[in-house]
């Protein structure tokens, strides 16, 4: 991480229990965020700057205590580094999006230098979003609370079902079924589809994505949308075919019958 002040070195120097890190949020409620990592100094810090935050904060140290824990605490969030000791952080990804305690939580993924086969293989197993070290404590908490905004966004009432040809998403209830079978998608990946239903036909820029959906339009990578895209469309599975690429734009929603129509046009013309 970027240089640390005295005050952070002597947090990193000892062992803290998660209950020393416990804070109010501004609202009077402090959501629990689990942070999983085998460096303890890294771990002590970004408990530190998330507890300053408000947030409830606790330890894993490995991926074993890492279940355990959330099974106990069931976090609203997980800080997950991708170094852990005896399995990689992207081993774990998948199996916390299978279990029905972290499923629909958020995921924030640590990564170790920037390079972007890193990110899109974090954003490809499960992750909200990811974070390459070193990083600034700004940015960190900007990216925890942009993910729990919508992870713990009220569901929508009155008028907050939406259909197109085989897919059905319910805003109030959360739900998504594609010819009556359920899907199971992330809070992100569910804000996602239901932008691009609710504007069906219509294009949606990366950056129109990004601030509706991501609430920011600066500090993460369009491509951030390009994966959450390639999750929704292999959870829907044919159906997938209805979120269509524009080319040099962005995408569209549109049911699979026109949008095989248009395709199919778009060959015919000379």
């Amino acid at each position: 991480m970027r240089q640390h002040t005295p005050e952070l070195a002597a947090v990193s120097r000892r062992r803290v229990s998660p209950a020393s890190y416990d804070a109010a949020g501004d609202s009077g409620q402090a959501y629990r965020v689990l942070i999983v990592g085998n460096n303890a100094e890294t771990s002590a810090l970004v408990a530190f700057h998330l507890a300053k935050a408000g947030y409830r904060v606790s330890t894993a140290g490995n991926a074993h205590h890492a279940m355990l824990a959330c099974r106990s605490e069931r976090p609203s969030l997980i800080v997950l580094d991708s170094m852990l000791d005896g399995v990689s952080g992207f081993d774990v990804l998948p199996e916390l999006r299978t279990r029905d305690e972290t499923r629909d939580g958020g995921i924030l993924l640590l990564t170790d230098g920037g390079e972007e086969k890193h990110r899109i293989r974090g954003l490809i197993l499960g992750a909200d979003d990811c974070l390459a070290k070193p990083f600034a404590a700004e940015e960190l908490v900007l990216r925890v609370r942009a993910i729990l905004r919508r992870v713990l966004a009220p569901a929508v009432g009155g008028g907050g079902r939406l259909s197109a040809g085989p897919v059905t998403l319910d805003a109030g209830e959360h739900r998504v079924s594609v010819n009556g079978r359920e899907v199971r998608l992330t809070a992100t990946e569910f804000d996602l589809l239901r932008v691009l239903m609710q504007h069906e036909g219509r294009v949606q820029t990366r950056a129109q994505l990004l601030e509706t959906v991501w609430g920011t339009t600066a500090n993460i990578a369009t491509r951030t949308v390009d994966m959450h895209i390639q999750r929704v469309r292999k959870k829907l599975g044919e159906a997938g075919s209805s979120i269509d690429a524009v080319r040099g734009a962005g995408y569209r929603f549109q049911p699979i019958a026109a949008a095989s129509n248009e395709r199919n046009a778009s060959r015919r013309l000379p």
